[in-house]
């Protein structure tokens, strides 16, 4: 049986999409957003927020279970953004602040709200707007089923965010993507931290991870009626994943830099900073659990076992090989 899974354009993805790997165990469509496991019956499994799949555990819905394979990685200081007037140049600078965001349960902003709880800022000390980024997204329920504070709200008529920073109508923006001109010499915005990567590179040093956003999840009954499928897909993602990172080195330029910004994060990280495996994120799952509790997202944290029933790890480079 070749499995059907939807994912988003990840180069370490595009191995298996191209059938360099895993031909025979996997069909892979790459999306421009992540799949609906819970409703959309045309895929076998994909990729799905880690929050979303957290809190569907807890509530007793088990008709997808993740593997431990984070596709989306990424730090998140550089998500926050500010006007280039700001006097603002830290986390801590935002207590009290009025902040947007492009989705309350998003699994990306709520690792970006735990840099504003580690400096002592939770879900009580600022005023959030919830809405789209610029006019050209969706204006859409942003914050959804879940129970949120008087400080929380849609922004009015769905106004963009951009367009409310700039008119002073918010201190600070957290998005996962920069909006059109940002990087220009003459924005009229920038990024909160002024050396984001050297603040990541901290958090790194502190917690050990980068935090995972989104997990590969299969339909429930696909592993339990073929439960060897589990290691054959983890090998098959792992044996993608060294595949993208050789030729990465060999053959992609993602800026004239490349290799100074690759010498930098293997220093930092290693050469391996998209780890899969359970015993690789058994911290990240656990201190995200913790956020999603403080940021009353989830009552408690749900097992590690009720979580990734399949704790498998990804074969090594000779296993691979063999």
């Amino acid at each position: 049986m070749t499995l059907h899974l939807g994912v988003r354009h990840w180069d370490h993805v595009v191995p298996l999409a191209l059938g360099d790997v895993g031909a025979d165990l996997v069909k892979i469509d790459r999306l421009d957003a992540t799949p609906d496991l819970w409703r959309d019956s045309g895929f076998d499994g994909g990729e799905t927020s880690f929050s979303r799949y957290v809190r569907a555990r807890a509530a007793g819905n088990d008709r997808i279970v993740a593997l431990p394979v984070f596709l989306m990685r990424g730090f998140r200081h550089r998500c926050i953004i500010v006007r280039s007037d700001s006097e603002a140049t830290d986390a801590a600078a935002l207590r009290g602040a009025r902040i947007g965001l492009t989705g309350w349960a998003d699994s990306g902003n709520v690792w970006t709200r735990a840099i504003l709880r580690e400096a002592g800022i939770g879900v009580d000390d600022a005023d959030w707007q919830v809405g789209p980024l610029t006019s050209s997204h969706p204006v859409v329920d942003r914050i959804g089923n879940v129970v949120v504070g008087d400080n929380v709200r849609h922004t009015i008529n769905g106004a963009p965010l951009v367009d409310l920073l700039r008119a002073g109508e918010l201190d600070a923006v957290m998005t996962p993507f920069m909006p059109p001109g940002f990087h220009a010499a003459d924005s009229d915005l920038r990024t909160l931290y002024a050396n984001n990567r050297q603040a990541e590179a901290d958090y790194y040093g502190r917690h050990g991870y980068i935090p995972g956003i989104h997990v590969l999840t299969m339909r429930s009954e696909v592993l339990r009626d073929n439960p060897a499928t589990a290691q054959q897909l983890v090998t098959a993602f792992e044996a993608a994943k060294r595949l993208s990172r050789a030729r990465r080195d060999k053959l992609v330029d993602v800026t004239p830099w490349h290799n100074e910004e690759v010498a930098f994060a293997s220093r930092v990280i290693g050469s391996d900073w998209l780890p899969y495996g359970l015993s690789a994120d058994r911290v990240m799952v656990r201190e995200f659990q913790t956020e999603l509790v403080e940021q009353r997202l989830l009552a408690g944290p749900v097992p590690e076992q009720d979580l990734f029933p399949y704790p498998v790890e990804p074969n090594t480079a000779e296993e691979i090989a063999s």
